[in-house]
């Protein structure tokens, strides 16, 4: 299988976004679902506005009054309408929020209002139209109407609006658990006085994933034994699994035969990337196993190329995510000091000195990162290091 040609970045993307599992919905009330998915839609259980609103402090009147003068018979408030009706050359002091008295259709803006006593003037051009200043019932949503629909994030704009629709709880995906699992009997922990390599893919991976949110288990470090990877790997209870080291070819490179006998069956290994080449990725079960190479700086690149759109694929599993992983990336040119801020910038163009970026791995593609190289730039074509990536710049 070493001698296979090695999977293209797009194709080894979309096969492995492929193998996201479908995550249970849970119920939660609509304050703890932040960052959470939709997985049924919220729906609206009153109208906004519930009446005509006035949206300035001013008077209510009739248009058809207009200019004026009215006689002042009551005030309306926000929580507190007036409490009759209005008719002929009459008008209501009314406030921002407050409801339109019956008979009114019509803000006059304090600023352009003179009144004396109970007697009100124009003291200006007055509303131009019936209806001026007026928040019409029903004008951001009716009862019945979708507020978030099925596969929407639930972000601070959205839970605000279902919240003013009176959603007190919604259906949404659970968090995804994610367990981490580094391998090598040379590796220590961070801050450990034992002598050996410290291990820092497990704390770089969480932090890569935290913000989506994910739940992770710690499978710490594990030795370089069959038997125990084996052990490991039959017994974790994870939507997602991503090891990190003994992903190669050497006679101590143990995840992939270890994943096998724990009844992994292992979809694609070894991509055409550099570096990250004896990446491998599979299925157990209803877990997604991916396995990276153990080098700090590949790790990286092959965690935000893979590992990242993964976890977003499984906690979203929405179909605009999908339609990107079924396609082969589209690309252009960009400084390679500009492509630092593209999450796939995955080759370069040694003629042109200018790397090629693909659409970062969100729900919708950002393009804003991608510019026109000035002829005055050169840049030297240089090697992935860890202290460059921000987050990836690749060159062969």
């Amino acid at each position: 299988m070493a001698n296979l040609p090695l999977l293209p970045v797009a194709e080894a993307q979309a096969r492995l976004l492929a193998l996201a599992p479908t995550l249970s919905a849970e119920r939660l009330p609509l304050v703890d679902a932040a960052g959470r998915y939709l997985r049924a839609p919220a729906i609206a259980r009153r109208t906004q506005p519930v009446a005509d609103l006035s949206a300035m402090d001013g008077y209510a009147i009739r248009f058809a009054d207009m200019p004026g003068p009215w006689r002042v018979i009551g005030e309306s408030a926000a929580g507190h309408g007036f409490g009759g009706a209005m008719g002929a050359g009459e008008a209501v002091r009314i406030f921002t929020g407050a409801p339109l008295p019956p008979g009114a259709d019509t803000v006059l803006v304090q600023e352009e209002a003179a009144r004396d006593g109970d007697t009100l003037r124009l003291a200006g051009e007055g509303p131009a139209y019936r209806t001026r200043n007026v928040r019409a019932r029903g004008l951001d949503f009716h009862e019945g109407d979708v507020l978030g629909a099925t596969g929407d994030l639930l972000t601070p704009a959205r839970l605000a609006l279902a919240a003013t629709g009176a959603v007190g709880e919604v259906e949404v995906g659970r968090p995804v658990r994610v367990a981490l699992a580094a391998t090598g009997d040379e590796l220590v922990e961070p801050g450990s006085d034992a002598p050996g390599l410290p291990e820092s893919n497990r704390l770089m991976l969480r932090a890569m994933l935290r913000d989506l949110p994910a739940e992770f288990v710690d499978l710490g470090i594990l030795p370089d034994r069959l038997d125990v990877l084996t052990r490991v790997f039959t017994d974790v209870a994870a939507d997602a699994l991503v090891t990190t080291g003994g992903a190669s070819v050497g006679d101590h490179d143990l995840v992939r035969p270890a994943l096998e006998a724990a009844g992994a069956k292992i979809d694609f290994w070894r991509i055409a990337l550099r570096p990250g080449k004896p990446m491998m990725a599979g299925r157990r079960g209803d877990c997604v196993v991916v396995g990276l190479p153990g080098n700090p700086v590949s790790a990286f690149v092959t965690g935000l190329l893979f590992v990242r759109p993964l976890v977003a694929a499984i906690r979203s599993r929405t179909r605009r995510v999908r339609r990107w992983a079924s396609r082969s990336p589209r690309t252009a040119r960009a400084p390679i000091t500009s492509a630092r801020n593209c999450a796939t910038a995955y080759s370069t163009s040694r003629r042109s000195r200018t790397a090629r970026c693909s659409p970062p791995w969100r729900a919708r593609p950002a393009w804003s990162c991608v510019r026109p190289m000035p002829r005055r730039w050169r840049l030297a074509n240089r090697r992935i290091s860890s202290s460059s990536l921000d987050p990836a710049t690749i060159v062969p």
